[in-house]
């Protein structure tokens, strides 16, 4: 995820610029840096441990409302997940969304990372009986979707809501970060 990150540092950037601070480039990658660091340095032991990890490092490092709001996705998603296997992906999503919208209070349709991870969560579990890359790769496939979806949308949660009918014909930055990461994830599912 660091690695995707990084290489779409300035994309992001630039969709942010369009409907928000332009930030939203440089604190995922800083919090993903981090996110490494910690990782590197740690002896973390399970999948949910180092999920927790991710959450509170990205809580710490990350501004704005992607920090608190990735990092309780990852964290919610660290909870149950004792094994890995295709069932446990689709539950560890759903709860990241789960997570996501209790704390943002956003639905499909307003213009955020839900619209993104809601599709990829219910992608998911249409294919829970499968391999972990194939719940992944779904949930990917279904993330780039809902992420495209944004752009003719108003947004009606966060920065972008400010600038209202103008905010219609830009990505939303979160939705596109979002699918990227679900990406990267399919990406090292499919290679192992």
């Amino acid at each position: 995820m660091a690695t995707v990150v990084a290489a779409h540092r300035d994309e992001l950037v630039d969709l942010d610029r369009m409907i928000g601070d332009g930030d939203h480039g440089e604190n995922l990658k800083r919090g993903f840096d981090a996110v490494v660091s910690a990782l590197d340095s740690s002896e973390v032991d399970t999948p949910a441990n180092v999920l927790k990890l991710v959450a509170k490092t990205l809580i710490s490092k990350v501004g704005g409302a992607s920090g608190p709001l990735l990092g309780t996705a990852f964290l919610r998603a660290a909870s149950g997940l004792d094994e890995v296997d295709g069932a446990s992906v689709a539950a560890a999503l759903r709860a990241a969304l789960d997570g996501v919208v209790a704390r943002g209070k956003a639905e499909v349709g307003d213009k955020t990372m839900v619209d993104a991870l809601q599709p990829a969560v219910e992608a998911a579990e249409a294919v829970k009986d499968k391999s972990v890359a194939e719940v992944l790769a779904a949930a990917a496939a279904a993330a780039e979707t809902g992420a495209e979806s944004t752009i003719p949308l108003v947004a009606r949660k966060g920065r972008a809501s400010y600038l209202g009918e103008r905010s219609a014909g830009h990505l939303d930055p979160g939705a596109r970060s979002t699918s990227l990461l679900l990406r990267s994830l399919a990406d090292s599912a499919a290679a192992s």
